[in-house]
């Protein structure tokens, strides 16, 4: 029986399952074919286009777009492959509307881009769907590749390297593979095991063994995957959570949104995963908000979003921020926490205002109470066991080119390597020019 929005403290159940299965449906529902032949009428399959320049992983959408147009989404599907392997996840969680979409001509000229992202899943699902992986291995080159993390950029640089003949172990931390894109993405942008799939089809490549539990540390050590391999990928991803730093942090009921996140995508059943009534969310970012909006589909009665700059500086893509207002998300700006209080568990945060000056933060001395039951932390994500023998740039792994590490033979690529943008895409990008890059190396 559903608790309601209203029930207090932190508690499962809060409303009735086919609620809760109608909230995490899917954000943006696969075209039917008709659907996908109508949009893509609409592209203009411009020479030179922007979409193209402004995609990361730098796929040709006018052509796949051409062929759906033409009746060939698995030709589309292909194209799309080519360039990334992980398009059909990358087509639900990308930030199109201010990538490829943001800077299509008819979104410029009309204020409605081509729906590019709902295409590119369209062509990616027809082809997985069928079982098809439409590539084969070439022949064997006798190499062997270590990739640590099974997270995108892993996983890219795995089946490039495999594709490629070369065999290659992957070395996952979890229990499951996938990374981000299996713990750390939205309900209802993945639905259905979607990541799950994706990496059983990407595995049809074959010459990929994927070893989990398998973390760098004592018994996984750098130097003792260079002496059994021909060379090493580094896609650690990032593990640590950025602390609050404030009276009151460590009190029931303060977590990290990482960790609720990734609770919620292994659930079997939602309805059984606690949620406060007043939940609070500090920070700015993706995971801010797919915490808050995932907090209100749970039932949770009154959600917020406190960032400690204006709305303009937030992480946060402005879809994102209004898909979360829609949901009943309340989003706060020029705020930052200063102290959680309760006796022993969380019953208000104190937030003080803030003000910046030449990009500058300082507190303005005027707060204000939210009463708070359940505080996540999204604040950002730090580095946590790089070998100490690989040169970092800030808080990630220093690399040149295209992923070179400072370690003679050892490549990095996604969210742990400095220079990137943290999207999925973006480390998919990494992992394949890291491949390509590893392959000319062991074939030189």
């Amino acid at each position: 029986m559903a608790q309601g929005q209203t029930a207090p403290d932190i508690q499962a159940g809060r409303l009735s399952s086919d609620e809760i299965a109608g909230n995490f449906d899917d954000l943006h529902p696969a075209y039917a074919p008709h659907e996908a032949a109508v949009a893509a009428d609409r592209c203009y399959f411009c020479y030179d286009a922007p979409c193209v320049t402004a995609c990361p992983s730098d796929i040709d959408i006018p052509l796949f777009i051409r062929q759906i147009a033409t009746g060939t989404p698995e030709a589309a599907a292909r194209t799309i492959f080519d360039q990334n392997i992980l398009g059909g996840m990358c087509a639900r969680v990308c930030p199109t509307e201010t990538l490829c979409e943001e800077v299509c001509v008819r979104e410029t000229a009309e204020g409605k881009p081509v729906e590019i992202g709902r295409l590119q899943r369209f062509a990616t699902d027809t082809l997985m769907t069928s079982g098809v992986h439409p590539f084969e291995r070439a022949a064997a080159t006798g190499k062997t590749v270590a990739v640590v993390g099974a997270g995108p950029a892993g996983l890219s640089c795995a089946h490039r390297l495999a594709m490629l003949g070369n065999d290659v172990v992957i070395y996952e931390a979890r229990a499951k593979s996938g990374g981000l894109n299996e713990f750390g993405i939205a309900a209802y942008k993945s639905t259905n095991s979607f990541a799950e799939r994706e990496v059983d089809w990407l595995l049809k490549i074959g010459g990929i063994r994927i070893e989990t539990g398998k973390a760098l540390g004592d018994a996984l050590t750098l130097d003792g995957l260079k002496a059994d391999h021909d060379a090493v990928f580094l896609s650690i991803g990032l593990t640590g959570v950025n602390a609050l730093r404030v009276d009151g942090e460590d009190k029931e009921g303060v977590r990290d949104a990482v960790d609720f996140i990734a609770d919620l995508r292994q659930a079997d059943n939602l309805g059984t995963l606690p949620v406060g009534r007043n939940v609070v969310v500090i920070g700015g970012g993706m995971t801010a908000i797919d915490a808050a909006v995932q907090s209100k589909l749970l039932g949770s009665e009154n959600v917020t979003v406190a960032y400690r700059r204006g709305r303009d500086a937030m992480g946060a893509s402005r879809f994102e921020q209004d898909l979360a207002s829609s949901k009943g998300v309340k989003l706060m700006f020029n705020v930052q926490p200063i102290a959680v209080h309760g006796n022993g568990a969380a019953a208000e945060i104190e937030l003080e205002y803030t003000s910046g000056t030449a990009g500058e933060l300082s507190g303005t001395g005027e707060t204000i109470r939210l009463t708070a039951d359940q505080v996540f932390k999204a604040i950002g994500q730090t580095l946590e066991g790089a070998p100490d023998t690989v040169a970092l740039d800030g808080r990630k792994i220093a690399v040149s080119g295209v992923g070179r590490t400072s370690v003679d033979g050892v490549w990095a690529g996604g969210d742990c390597a400095a220079g990137g943008d943290d999207l999925t895409v973006t480390a998919v990008a990494e992992g394949r020019d890291a491949a390509m890059d590893i392959h000319a190396s062991l074939s030189a």
